[in-house]
């Protein structure tokens, strides 16, 4: 057992407090990290609010790069020393989806079987929930050994730790969910953290018009140097409209992929309406349990053929995906470093959540990542 710092949030919607926590030494099948570099994610936020569970109190923090101290028994994949990022999709290998080899969809991912625990105080002894069953707002983490993934070690954790979630969502969501390919015409609505990323992730994959759409002028301008070819502000354009003409050579009715980052009905919507016929629609934006697929005819549903797909974690392999792009990024061919907005402390992952949407001073903020 050891104690290190973390941040927890320890109530519905109060602010999160750096407390002591209670780590257990490794279990079979289990691995203790010592992190080096998290993201702050929109989704700690929502463990924050309440907005995932009540399962209170919350370890945050997943978007995690670190190096593994011990393991338990059992663990061969890897050993003390190795440089990992943290994954939430540790694949179980028996479910229907891994066993007619489609890994990446396994819905059954596996977390540490053991709990860390509040350290100090009256709740002394209280089991914590980590998020995402990673919890890595934390000097150290236990997690399954699964949930490390071994990349060069030679890569900047504060970058690469960022492929634990949303930057993989963003670029899993254009290549994997979208097959965006050479010459397609894309449209990302919605310019977050994980926007932007299908922004890159599509230019990655060469498609020849990539449409960044937001109603923040500033994230806009941001998108054009993560590889957008062209920008719409929804506020005061109509974006179906205007994806329509910049497409519109060749007869084309709309984008082949139009990525909605945002998961709202209505920017669902204009997702549904700015594709081309057989275009496909991507929903890698995450709604609210309330929300609803807006009323559209059936009829139109049929009538456009093509796919209308969501993006689960970018539909992605982490052993196959996380080593591939960290080596893209090594060769200067993916820049992840773009979307480490700052660096931070532990202690400022609060102000970090109001920063997350609106920014600090002249520019947009993708990702505060706190370094430990």
């Amino acid at each position: 057992m050891q104690q290190v710092k973390a941040v927890v949030a320890l109530e519905k919607d109060a602010p999160v407090s750096v407390v002591t926590i209670n780590v257990p030494a490794p279990g079979p099948g289990e691995a203790v990290v010592k992190v080096q570099a998290c993201g702050v994610c929109h989704t700690d936020l929502h463990y924050r609010q309440g907005g995932i569970n009540d399962e209170f109190p919350f370890l945050l923090g997943h978007e995690a790069a670190g190096i593994v101290e011990s393991v338990g028994e059992g663990v061969t994949d890897v050993a003390p020393g190795d440089f990992v990022v943290l994954n939430w999709r540790a694949v179980c290998g028996n479910c229907r989806a891994c066993n007619r080899g489609e890994q990446q969809y396994c819905f059954n991912t596996a977390n540490a079987t053991q709990k860390m625990t509040l350290a100090d105080g009256p709740m002394a002894g209280t089991e914590l929930s980590p998020a995402l069953g990673i919890g890595a707002f934390a000097e150290k983490t236990l997690v399954a050994a699964g949930q490390c993934t071994k990349v060069d070690p030679t890569a900047r954790p504060a970058a690469v730790g960022l492929l634990g979630c949303g930057v993989m969502a963003g670029l899993g969501a254009a290549i994997n969910t979208g097959n965006v390919g050479r010459g397609d015409t894309v449209a990302v609505i919605g310019c977050g953290g994980v926007g932007m990323a299908a922004i890159a992730g599509s230019a990655l994959a060469g498609a020849a018009k990539i449409i960044a759409v937001d109603i923040d002028d500033r994230k806009l301008e941001q998108a054009l140097t993560m590889g957008a070819t062209h920008t719409v502000n929804s506020k005061n354009t109509d974006p179906v409209a205007a994806i329509k003409e910049i497409v519109g050579a060749n007869g084309a009715e709309g984008a082949d992929v139009v990525i909605e980052a945002v998961g709202r009905p209505e920017t669902w919507e204009q997702a549904f309406y700015a594709r081309d016929l057989a275009g496909t629609v991507v929903l890698v934006g995450v709604p609210t349990p309330d929300m609803k697929v807006p009323s559209i005819p059936l009829i139109d549903v049929f009538g456009r053929g093509g796919s209308l797909k969501s993006s689960w974690y970018g539909d992605c392999l982490p052993s196959r995906d996380f080593p591939m792009l960290t080596d893209l990024y090594l060769q200067g061919r993916l820049d992840l470093d773009a979307f480490v907005t700052e660096e931070i402390g532990i202690d400022d992952v609060e102000a970090a959540f109001t920063k997350m949407h609106h920014g600090s001073g002249e520019q947009s903020v993708l990702r505060s990542v706190v370094i430990l």
